[in-house]
């Protein structure tokens, strides 16, 4: 299955990083939501494919965006203005 967002939207495939304390590894439950991801698909806005390319890594807003799961995949899709910042 292939998803192609529209208009000013981003495909986000969340990049989960292991965080652990010490012996003590934290569990998914208890960790916050990963808040950088990897762009995986750009919607059809022509400004936002000059700005954002498939493959970079996008900070975006805590509680943005909607989860869709794809092929065992979890993704988010956001919107232009919940995009923060791209990392370099």
């Amino acid at each position: 299955m292939k998803i192609k967002p529209l208009d000013d939207r981003v495909l986000i495939e969340l990049i989960q990083e292991e965080e652990k304390v010490g012996p003590i590894i934290i569990p998914d439950t208890a960790k916050e939501k990963p808040r950088m991801g990897k762009v995986v698909a750009v919607g059809t806005d022509e400004d936002l494919q000059k700005k954002i390319k498939v493959g970079d890594q996008i900070i975006f807003s805590k509680y943005s965006g909607d989860e869709v799961k794809i092929d065992n995949k979890e993704y988010l899709i956001v919107q232009r203005s919940d995009v923060l910042a791209k990392v370099e």
